[in-house]
């Protein structure tokens, strides 16, 4: 019989549950491997119900959030979306987010434990305009298929994915009402996220289960997709960008900002980085040798050998693919690939700079 809640039906799948950002996140499922080659090679069904989900409401909707992110949301029709990020007037990130544009509503899908940052940022700019902001975690549920089987997998459920990124759809799924299918890979393959109404849920992640299985996949956790997101080069708010980050330091001007769109907070100071320089550093992968990779922390700040500070270790991952690697900030001139820096007590060991992504 199936459970009556998605986190009962996980933990009956063996889920191991953790903290990530005061949510409890399904952090493996056993065999943190088998998953990772699900991801990457087959299709993995992941759990995305614990990120914030925001509804924006009101005739001024869309003009609202046009001002107050990075990239074009004017310009998207129903059905489409984008990647932006919400800053501050010095252009300092406040988070990244997922923006798509539904028939009467925006969502915003963005890192868990930001809902109330992000609600309060978007309240400090309602002036005048007709816009409402709704949590709406407590009506929809995230369940995510990521790998390249994932259309066949979405064909199987009687489901098909929207041809473009961050395109959407709303379709039924059998007896459990009508979903929301959104293109999003989100770890470098191929990958849809469905957003279901809270109260199927459980029997959503049977049916969906079931699925993958048939495709050779399985559930994946947090350990797997970080895995996945390391090696593919993709920064994460709250671990390798902060309130200090600048989107162009993380790489982000082609996915999430537009030049040529109206104002926004920020925009004349990423403007004039455009135009007149090059940020003070950049979003590097790091290939870690052994001393490093058991003693590295995210944080561990990486030296030349003169003894200055020229890095640091964000995100960091063992690959199966790539061995010991991680993401990470360098400074100006030594984002070089081959580039070797030194660790910083307590950490021991070298990091070599290496492109993005890793494989």
């Amino acid at each position: 019989m199936p459970a009556d809640s998605l986190h009962d039906y996980l933990s009956q799948q063996g889920a191991q549950f953790g903290d990530v950002a005061g949510e409890q996140v399904a952090q493996n499922y056993g065999d943190t491997n088998a998953e990772y080659r699900a991801l990457t090679e087959a299709v993995a069904l992941v759990d995305l119900s614990f990120r914030g989900c925001l509804a924006v409401l009101g005739d001024d909707r869309v003009k609202f959030i046009n001002g107050q992110v990075t990239n074009e949301v004017a310009g998207l029709k129903v059905g489409e979306g984008c990647y932006a990020a919400l800053i501050n007037a010095k252009a300092k990130m406040q988070a990244d987010l997922y923006v798509y544009r539904l028939d009467d509503e925006l969502i915003l899908d963005f890192e868990p434990g930001l809902l109330d940052a992000v609600i309060e940022r978007l309240e400090n700019h309602i002036v005048a305009d007709q816009v409402e902001l709704i949590d709406a975690s407590p009506h929809f549920g995230l369940l995510s298929l990521q790998g390249p089987r994932t259309v066949a997998t979405l064909e199987v459920l009687g489901l098909s994915l929207p041809g473009e990124p961050f395109a959407h759809v709303k379709s039924p799924l059998d007896d459990l009402g009508e979903v929301y299918v959104m293109n999003n890979g989100r770890y470098g393959t191929a990958g849809c996220d469905l957003y279901i109404p809270a109260a199927s849920l459980a029997k959503a992640a049977v049916r969906l289960v079931k699925g993958i299985k048939g495709q050779g996949g399985c559930l994946a956790g947090w350990h797997a997709t970080e895995i996945a997101r390391v090696e593919a080069g993709i920064p994460r708010f709250g671990i390798d960008l902060d309130g200090n980050t600048l989107p162009p330091e993380a790489n982000l001007e082609s996915r999430a900002i537009s030049y040529t769109k109206g104002c926004y907070i920020g925009q004349e100071i990423i403007a004039r980085i455009r135009t007149y320089g090059r940020v003070n550093r950049s979003l590097v992968g790091y290939e870690l040798d052994v001393d490093l990779a058991k003693t590295a922390i995210t944080g561990t700040k990486l030296t030349d050998d003169s003894g200055k500070t020229l890095g640091t270790l964000t995100s960091i991952v063992n690959s199966p693919k790539s061995g010991p690697i991680a993401l990470g900030m360098a400074k100006r001139g030594s984002e070089i690939p081959s580039r070797q820096l030194t660790a910083l007590e307590p950490a021991t060991g070298q990091a070599t700079v290496t492109k993005l992504p890793f494989c």
